[in-house]
Formats: C-alpha cells, structure tokens, sequence
C-alpha cells in the first residue's frame, strides 16, 4: 500500500509540473499597444481577439475576461468583435507622473484550456499642461545703489508633461533696467537670473512691473506667466530743494508778535529719514534779525518775535538752511529779504446813525433806509476814505455831506423773492497800502398782500360711489400764498351756484374752511346726478383780500341700488288675468313675456330672467335674455287645465338684485277664443294712439324739443300698448324692438350739472319678440306701436343730448340754437307720422 501511495504521489506530482509548465508556455506570448493620452470613450485600441490568436467566436464560452494591474479600468474588449478600446479617458500625468515611459499592463485570460495573455498599453504624452509658476506674483526688493550686473535668482516655472513638450523656454517683458540669463548644461537646467542691466533712480520709478512668460516645446505651445514686482529701495542721493532761491517779503512795521512772515517749504525727493528736513538760520543770520525773527525746525515758519521799526532798520536778509537726516546729511539753501514798510496803522471809523427798517415791498424807489457817517484819525491820504456798498443790491449810496452818506432804495423789492438784504458798507482809506473797515446793514422788507392764494392745478377730479355716506370726506384742496402772517393765511369756501332744480351747490357739498376739506352732505344718486361741477374759492386774509378760484369735477360712479321693476305679461293688455294658451299649440310657441326695467346703468341693469323653480315650469320655459315665455314641447291635457309660473329676474350687479313676477297661463281649446280676446283687447287701444298722435303733432307745431319730449313720454304712458313702468324714483319709459333685452343706459355722455339744466332720463330698450301673423291685424298694429314708441322716443331723446351738447359744449349762439330745435321740431313730426302710418315689418 505504501509503494502505492507513492507511485500515486509521484504520479500526480508530474502531471501537476507538465500543466504548470504548458500553461507558462502559452502565457508568455505579450501584445503592446500604443495610445495618445486623453483619448475619449470608444477608441479603438487594437484587435486584441486576432492579435492574441483567439477566435472571436470562442471569447463567449471559453470565458474571455481582461484584468488591469491596479492602474485603474481605463479599457474594455467588446466581446463581439474582440476589439480592444477606451472606456474612459487616460491622463497621463496622473497614471505615471514624470516618468518617461508611461504604460498600463493588462492580463487577458481564458478557460478550456487555460491561457493567460499580457498585454501592455503603452500611453504616449501630448502637451496638455501648460507651464505653471510657483506663485502669480513674485515680489523682489533692489536698492538704488545696486551696480549693473548684479543677479537676483528666481524660480523656473514647472510642466507636467515629458518630453519636447516639457521643454521650457523663458522671455521677459520689454524693459530698460532688466534682462535674463538661462545658463544649462546637457542634462537640466542649472538656474533662471534676473540681471540688472543700469542702475535704477528711485526717484524716478519705485516700483517696476515685468512679466516673466515661460513657453513650452509642445505643438502648439503653452505658455505660464508670473508678474515681477520689483520695488526700489531708497537711498540718500538728493539734496533738500527749495522752490525758490530768494524769497522777498514785506512787512508792516506795527506787526504783532507771532505774526507769520512766510512758511518755506523745501522738498527731499528720496525717502523714509533720508527726506526729513529739519530748518535753521544759517550761521551768516546777524544777531539783529535773530531776535526779531525765529524759524520753526520743522516747519519751517518764519516768525515775528521782536519789534519792527522802520526807522531803526528797514531791511532783514535772512539766510535758510534745510538739512536732511540721512546717515550722511545733505543741505540746501535760501534767503529771505524782509523790507519793513512804513504803515498807515489807523482804519476807518463807520457809524449808522439813522435807520428807517423794515421797508415795506411796495416803497418807492428813493425811500431812505440809513444814514452813514465815516471817520479816519489819519492825516493826508491816509485820513481820506470812500465808502461803497455791492452793486449787486437794490439799494444804492448817495453822498450828502462830506463823510456823510445816505443808504437809498434804488428799484422796487419783492418780500417773496427775497425777504431781507445784507448791505455791506465798506469804507476805504487812500493810504499805501489802504485800510478799510466795513459794516453790515440788515435790512428786513415787510410783506404787502400783493398775490392771491394759488392751486397747484386748475382742475381736481374725483369719482365718488353714489350713496356715500353723509359727510364722507371726498376730497381735499389746498392752495397757497406766498405772502407771511396773515396775508397768507387761507380760508376756503364754495362758490354758490344752481344745480339741477335751482338746488344751491351747497346742499351737496360742503368745504372746511382751514383744511380745504370737501365733504358730501348727502348721498349721490346716480339715476339723478352723474356730474358735479362747482368751483372753490380760496381767500386771504390779507386787507384788501385776495382770492383764487379752482374748478372740482365730481363724477359720481354707479352702484347696484335699484332692483328690477317686473310687469307680468297680463299688464301689457290693460287686464291682470292670465295669459290663454290654446292646447294646440306646438313646441317654440310664445304664450308671453315679462318685462322688466333696472333704474341702474351698464351691468347693474343688463337683466336675466329664469324660473324660480324649474321643477315647477312643466311643459314651459322663459328666455334667460328675453324674457319671453314659449312652450317646450306640444301641449296635453294631462298638463292641467291652467300654470302658475314664478319668474326670478336678476340683474348683473355685484352683488346681484333680484324681483319675481308670477304669470298664470290658462290652456283653452279654441285658438279663435284667444284670437277674440287679443282683439277686444287691441281694440281698444285704437282711439288712444290716435288721440297721442294727434297730440304730439299739435303739440309740436306750437312747443320747443323739450316740451315734446315730455309729451311723447305722458301720451304714450297714457295708453296700454307701449308698457310703462314706474318703479322707485322717476317713471322710465320701457319700449320694444328687436336687439335682446340689454338694458342700455345714455348716461355714458355725463352731463355737466353746473346750475342749468337737469340730468336727463335713461332710455331702456327692450325686446319682447311679439310674434306677427299675416291674419292678425291688430296684433301687428300692438308691435307697431310698441316699435314706434322704441324708436321715436328714442331717437328723440338722442337728438335731444346731440342738441344739448352743441349748445352747451360748442357755444352755438341763441339764434342758430333756435334754428335747430325747430329742424328738429320738423323732424319728428315726420318720424311719428312716417312710423305711424307707414311702419316696417319688424318696426325701424
């Protein structure tokens, strides 16, 4: 068993080295490939499968797989193809850094049998860096005294990439004072030198910028800069300077001590301690003028310590020494001549001996406002002294007696432009050098009450909401007077004017005496009144008063107060009862209308009507714009003998108001039952049309536009045909014609109410949508009167604005006013007659 044991040991053993050594025979086969840095996803790298002997066929199921040696997965081999190619980017500087050959190591391996394959992927360099400084700005500092040729060391720059491409290269920025010296030897680089090529003057520059640039070998090239600040130290090569040689000053001989004779000033153009400058009198300075003169080291003023006298000596030659403070100090010199003048030492007197202020703003030229005495304890032309005051003032000096001098008002003066006046009198003697004295005058100019408050505009306007509440503040005016006190206090009133009915302006309006405040002392009603317009005094109180007027326009804007005023269909014919239906009667057919009005203007009276409870309507609905009340469908018996219907209508108001009209409908058989008793009923309308048509025509031969007007609406309104409602306030006439039931308002023309005049009424069109038989006569004559009431006194009240406008707006005179109520006059009467007498199918 042993010998067995060994013989299997050694067996297994062999076979073991055998495979091991197939295994290293086939593995030692090695591809290299080469590739740019940088290359992108994708890149085709080589074909790895045919390179290595391998079938593509075979990559699958002999498990092809690749493994990188802990460089990174930069590569990937497509199975389909066994191409080799770039999964992501290789930057060579960082995969191998400075070192000359860059390469990645892959190990390919397959099962069945086992083989492992080297791969080696050499990356080649590109110039992808640029060369890079160690910093951005390089400060060096380099005294003045440096000789040329002196060598300041600075650092390279440094490039990433290998190669050509690393290659530096160094230029410096065009300069005088500067160039560089790049010494190499075979192998590197042995250092960069900045040369000082002449000597630098701080002085002239202190500081000096280069720009050093380093370019690298690479196509194309990159280059890196770094900015040289090179400061020039100071050194002791300048002299103090002063800016003039000699300095002549002359000097009264009554100076005071103390008093400044001249502040020299010289200059050092070096630095730091090497340009303190410390001043001192020369040793050539005599005793005499250093005790009457000291100079201050480090200012170098010049002053009076002793007495000047003329007599006793009439010129001082100072000589100025300035020393730096430098190691080695320089000096510079100067000399100042002092001439000691003789002075006239006694200034003029003035004296205001009389004055006559304030002065009011309307005094006449020639007014005297002071009176003025001048003296001078000098002799000869010393003691002679001229007075003057500026030109510039509305005020002049007229000489009256010897030193005696008179302050007159020259020109008119105005408080508001300017309320007081400065005079300087300046009086002058004729010594050398003359003194003089001056003294002001403050003249204060009294108000008159010479302007009248003012509005800052001619028209305030303001929109208020009909039914304000009363006193509600409207608004404000304010005017103002540029006078003082009480000449420019402000009272505000209104100005009294009719409006409307000989109603006072008044009575809606009230104005706050102080504050301007207008307020309204009643509610406004837009269906009576769209526009106010009254005028705002502003007075003073001033003696005389003045005033100013400012015009307020007050537009007074609508709100939803009036509801709709409802007349049930009954109504229209003169008898409450119900309206007869015939049983025959088919889908679409109109059994009546409700007709309503809404005293309120563009949405608040734009009217919807609905039934109240549309479970209750049956067989019948009403329109929503309408109002019209039709059939659904074909009527039956089992509908009931008679409906009571509840129509809601609402107006488009925020928020919306609303009325009910109840209508009862009677269904009948016989259609010519309801035929006879439309026709009783239309009958007897005849007469009254005929005696309004009468009336309006008789009326209008004799009367003005107005008055006709007034007659169409109480004739028409007398008979039943055209309906006429009077809801809450003033009666409005409701006509018909064919547009929808938009109720539409001519309030849109906002009639000026200033004292004449009222606003007129509203004209509210509606369409009842009468239906019309060829075998119904005096059905048709209903739809005709109802038409000729829509368009006549339509048409009157428009021309009645057109005729109001003209006259009011455009200043048209009495006489050609008269001429156009009586075309109009003319007019109508052939509108009623044409209308009456030859209507239109549908009416105009």
């Amino acid at each position: 068993m042993a010998l067995l044991w060994r013989d299997s040991l050694g067996t297994g053993q062999l076979l073991r080295l055998v495979l091991l050594h197939t295994a290293w025979e086939v593995g030692s086969g090695q591809v290299r490939y080469s590739l740019p840095e940088e290359s992108k996803h994708g890149t085709f790298v080589g074909r790895l499968a045919q390179d290595l002997g391998l079938e593509v066929s075979e990559l699958l199921p002999r498990m092809f797989r690749m493994v990188s040696k802990g460089r990174g997965d930069y590569f990937e081999v497509n199975l389909q193809s066994g191409v080799l190619f770039v999964k992501s980017p290789v930057d060579r500087e960082e995969v191998c850094g400075q070192s000359p050959l860059c390469a990645i190591d892959l190990e390919v391996i397959v099962d069945k049998p086992l083989r492992i394959f080297h791969v080696e992927v050499e990356i080649q360099d590109i110039n992808d860096n640029a060369p890079v400084f160690p910093v951005n700005e390089k400060y060096l500092s380099i005294a003045e005294s440096r000789l040329p040729d002196s060598r300041f060391p600075l650092e390279g720059a440094f490039d990433a990439d290998i190669g050509t491409n690393s290659l530096l290269t160094y230029k410096l920025s065009p300069n005088e004072y500067f160039t560089l010296d790049l010494q190499k030897n075979d192998e590197h680089s042995d250092g960069l030198v900045l040369v000082l090529k002449k000597p630098l003057d701080r002085e002239e520059t202190h500081v000096h910028y280069l720009l050093l640039i380093s370019t690298d070998g690479g196509k194309p090239e990159l280059t890196g800069t770094v900015q040289l600040v090179i400061t020039v130290l100071d050194v002791n090569d300048n002299a103090p300077v002063f800016n003039q040689s000699v300095y002549k000053i002359r000097l009264f001989e009554n100076a005071a001590n103390g008093t400044l004779v001249i502040k020299l000033n010289a200059t050092d153009l070096d630095e730091g301690i090497n340009k303190d400058i410390s001043y001192s009198f020369s040793s050539f300075v005599p005793l005499s003028g250093r005790d009457v003169f000291t100079i201050e080291p480090n200012t170098g003023e010049i002053r009076i310590k002793g007495q000047l006298d003329f007599e006793k000596n009439k010129v001082y030659d100072l000589q100025i020494q300035a020393d730096d403070k430098g190691n080695l100090p320089l000096s510079g010199h100067c000399k100042v001549l002092i001439d000691v003048l003789d002075v006239n030492d006694n200034t003029p007197e003035l004296a205001v001996t009389s004055l006559f202020l304030p002065v009011p703003e309307d005094a006449p030229p020639g007014t005297v406002v002071a009176l003025i005495s001048v003296s001078d304890r000098d002799s000869g032309d010393n003691g002679k002294v001229t007075c003057s005051i500026p030109p510039d003032l509305p005020f002049q000096l007229v000489s009256t007696f010897k030193n005696y001098h008179s302050v007159v008002l020259a020109e008119a003066v105005d408080r508001e432009r300017v309320s007081e006046y400065k005079i300087l009198v300046t009086a002058r003697d004729e010594g050398a050098p003359s003194l003089s004295a001056s003294s002001s005058i403050l003249v204060p100019i009294a108000d008159v009450n010479d302007n009248a408050p003012a509005f800052p505009q001619p028209v305030y306007t303001v929109f208020v909401k009909e039914n304000n509440r009363p006193g509600a503040h409207l608004l404000s005016v304010s005017a103002s007077d540029p006078d003082v006190r009480e000449n420019a206090f402000v009272s505000y009133s209104v100005v009294e004017r009719s409006v409307g009915e000989q109603q006072p302006v008044s009575s809606y309006i009230s104005v706050h005496s102080e504050s301007g405040h207008i307020y309204g002392l009643q509610p406004f009603d837009y269906e009576e009144l769209q526009v106010l317009q009254f005028q705002v005094s502003a007075r003073d109180a001033g003696f005389p008063s003045l005033c100013g007027n400012v015009t307020v326009q007050l537009f007074v804007l609508d709100e939803n107060d009036n509801a709709p005023a409802v007349s049930p269909p009954g109504s229209s014919r003169g008898s409450p009862g119900p309206e007869l239906v015939p049983l025959s009667a088919g889908a679409g057919h109109v059994v009546g209308k409700v007709r309503a009005v809404d005293a309120d203007s563009g949405y608040n009276a734009w009217l919807r009507y609905e039934v109240q409870e549309a479970g209750t309507a049956g067989p019948f609905r009403v329109g929503v714009y309408s109002g019209e009340i039709s059939t659904t469908r074909a009527l039956e018996e089992a509908d009931g003998p008679s409906q009571r219907l509840v129509i809601l209508v609402k107006d488009h108001g925020e928020p919306a108001l609303s009325a009910t009209a109840t209508v009862s409908l009677s269904l009948v058989e016989s259609p010519q039952a309801v035929k006879w008793d439309s026709r009783q009923r239309v009958g007897s309308e005849g007469p009254l049309v005929d005696m309004n048509v009468s009336l309006m025509i008789a009326i209008c031969s004799l009367s003005g536009l107005f008055v006709l007007v007034i007659v169409v609406y109480v004739g028409l309104r007398c008979h039943p045909g055209p309906v006429v409602m009077c809801g809450p306030g003033k009666a409005t006439v409701v006509c018909s014609s064919e547009v929808g039931s938009w109720s539409y308002s001519q309030r849109q023309s906002r009639n000026l109410c200033v004292g004449e005049g009222t606003a007129k009424n509203d004209l509210m069109v509606f369409s009842p949508s009468v239906p019309h038989s060829a075998e119904n006569r005096d059905e048709k004559l209903l739809v005709m009167a109802s038409n000729v009431c829509g368009t006549v006194s339509e048409r009157l009240l428009h021309l009645q604005n057109i005729c109001n406008i003209c006259v009011t707006e455009h200043s048209f005179s009495k006489y050609a006013s008269s001429v156009w109520v009586w075309i109009l006059k003319f007019y109508m009467i052939f509108l009623i007659l044409n209308d009456l007498y030859f209507p239109h199918e549908y009416g105009v």
